[in-house]
């Protein structure tokens, strides 16, 4: 449980750059973090790769891909926007669905077998203990990027443009600009975290990584805590996770 609020504690901090400073409500966060858990799979059940090499590899591509997206999305304002973040999500999970190279639907499995865990350059690892402190690791430096973030140059012209974007463009802010940088940064975080979940979970499906549900899901965690603050996401991480742990665990 606690592995789980920290994991979506980051997800929900990525996500407040651009839907709570930024104040564009993005649905389609799992799509990145699919990116990430893909990536760094397929690089180490194939090559071999260390979990510290693909996690960045896995985290360049997922901001590629958000700077493709970004351009045209962000041309797009309020419901339309959000619509549209959730399309670019679900045609990229039905590609991965699809695509053999990934596994297809079936997706991938990391076998801990030809690793000897615990193995912290590939992370795998037989308990729990040492992916949570790997986690809270990530933790505190993501509070530490945020917290720097929202006080930056870029996250006052978030805040201007979320209250008025006319505003905002006269007095010279690249209001097109600034989202896409803003996104970017979102997509590392959550992308990072997908990373991490590969390793973690170890049996990586479409349907697991890349569903609406989660991104939904992490919308909520900064939603709930309160959208816009430094420990918004982390007070709604610190509600839903254990109710969505214990419920399951009470209810079956």
């Amino acid at each position: 449980t606690m592995i789980q609020f920290l994991m979506f504690s980051l997800y929900g901090m990525g996500w407040n750059t651009i839907g709570g400073y930024g104040g564009q409500v993005d649905l389609g966060k799992a799509q990145y973090v699919g990116i990430g858990a893909f990536t760094t799979s397929v690089m180490l059940i194939r090559w071999n790769v260390p979990f510290w090499v693909s996690m960045p590899i896995g985290m360049f591509f997922a901001v590629i891909w958000s700077f493709i997206i970004g351009y045209p999305l962000f041309r797009l304002k309020g419901h339309y926007f959000a619509i549209a973040t959730i399309a670019t999500s679900l045609v990229l999970k039905d590609i991965f669905e699809v695509w053999d190279f990934v596994g297809a639907a079936r997706g991938l499995e990391i076998s801990p077998i030809k690793f000897k865990p615990p193995d912290f350059l590939h992370l795998i690892f037989k308990e729990d203990i040492y992916y949570y402190y790997v986690i809270l690791g990530f933790f505190f430096l993501g509070i530490i990027y945020v917290n720097w973030f929202r006080r930056s140059r870029l996250g006052f012209q978030l805040r201007s443009i979320k209250d008025n974007e006319d505003i905002a463009r006269s007095l010279g802010i690249n209001v097109h600009l600034a989202k896409i940088k803003t996104y970017a940064i979102a997509t590392a975080f959550v992308s990072l975290v997908g990373s991490f979940h590969a390793c973690y979970i170890k049996n990586i499906e479409p349907e697991d990584t890349m569903s609406l549900d989660i991104s939904i899901l992490i919308a909520l965690m900064a939603m709930l805590g309160g959208a816009g603050s430094l420990w918004g996401p982390i007070i709604g991480a610190s509600i839903l996770i254990p109710l969505k742990s214990y419920l399951k665990e009470w209810l079956g």
